[in-house]
């Protein structure tokens, strides 16, 4: 074999390596290039439009990424939002402070994932069946105090929380949910710098490794000194850490929370941005990065059906098969090289 063809192999492997890595980001360019041909063409505000509406999702994926890293999934958070939402909006009626509205969200949001946790990694319940009977109770309970907190803290609302316009803050709330840095949404700006942090935690710290081991192997993780209990009760709490995130985001942007609607099958939204961000749904494998273009790529996806005018009944069908194939492409992946690997390893004996 000659030098080139070493070359051109060694090239190929490369080329192959790295879209076996960065899948995601071909995917989201494919949906990105299949959204500018369906809207006939791109404007610097719709990609922005994009951008805005990618934020709450990406936030609540980056705090779903982790769980699924470790091989768990949480179906709580859709509930929670709006949960935290709802209460937190209350908080800002009550005290007419941005501050003490972002620190309720965050710390109550925190305090929702830590059960989660708790149950999931201490007491060893299926966190499949955890999450579902939280999800249940999180928009039961934003529901019923909806119907039971005094109205004026609900801002005149009846069946939703919203934030009184008559507090002196409001516009400050409101203009930082839906302002702009350098043609930028601000809140899309906050997703961004988020991501940043969790790519250099998940890459760059023990504390990341550690996730990644117990997703791999968690008694092999155990066996090496990990508490992969522990690990599991914080990815949780960071969940719902960046739940909270998302809480206030989400108030800030709408001035308001819907207990009924606020956050309905936001759960699926995030575990699809993980999906489609290429981080395996059985642990393990996986890189945050890929998350901000898997919550980019959902959201195109959702452009490009409007787009279309299909019937808004069939969305979410459209999304539940785009779901499925790529699940399907990420378990035939590894399956179609084992294959390979073996019939090499027979060709050359």
């Amino acid at each position: 074999m000659s030098a080139k063809e070493v070359k051109d192999g060694l090239s190929l492997k490369k080329i192959g390596r790295f879209c076996g890595e960065y899948s995601f980001v071909l995917v989201f360019i494919l949906i990105f290039i299949v959204y500018v041909l369906t809207c006939h063409g791109l404007t610097w505000a719709g990609v922005m439009n994009i951008f805005r509406h990618s934020a709450v999702v990406g936030i609540i994926a980056l705090g779903m990424g982790l769980i699924c890293l470790t091989g768990e999934i949480d179906l709580s958070v859709g509930s929670m939002l709006a949960l935290d939402g709802g209460f937190s909006v209350v908080i800002f009626n009550m005290t007419d402070s941005i501050a003490l509205t972002l620190l309720f969200a965050l710390t109550f949001g925190a305090v929702c994932g830590l059960i989660n946790g708790f149950l999931v990694g201490y007491v060893k319940m299926p966190a499949f069946i955890v999450t579902l009977a939280t999800m249940l109770i999180f928009r039961s309970f934003a529901q019923y105090f909806c119907q039971r907190i005094d109205k004026t803290l609900l801002g005149g609302g009846s069946s939703v929380y919203r934030m009184s316009r008559e507090m002196t803050s409001y516009d400050a709330i409101y203009g930082f949910g839906n302002g702009k840095a350098f043609t930028l949404p601000i809140v899309g700006i906050i997703l961004i710098l988020l991501t940043v942090l969790f790519v250099y935690i998940s890459t760059s710290t023990k504390y990341g490794k550690k996730i990644y081991a117990v997703g791999s192997n968690e008694k092999g993780a155990k066996m090496s000194g990990i508490n992969a209990s522990l690990i599991k009760v914080s990815v949780f709490t960071i969940a719902g850490l960046l739940t909270g995130v998302a809480a206030f985001l989400w108030i800030s942007m709408n001035a308001s929370a819907d207990p009924a609607t606020t956050g309905s099958s936001y759960e699926m939204y995030a575990i699809a941005a993980v999906v489609l961000g290429g981080i395996s749904m059985s642990g393990g494998r996986g890189k945050c990065i890929g998350i901000f273009f898997g919550a980019m790529s959902y959201t195109i996806i959702d452009k490009i059906i409007v787009a279309l005018k299909m019937d808004s009944l069939i969305n979410d069908a459209i999304k539940g098969i785009i779901l499925i194939l790529v699940i399907m492409i990420q378990i035939a992946g590894p399956q179609l090289k084992e294959k390979m690997a073996a019939r090499k390893k027979m060709q050359r004996s």
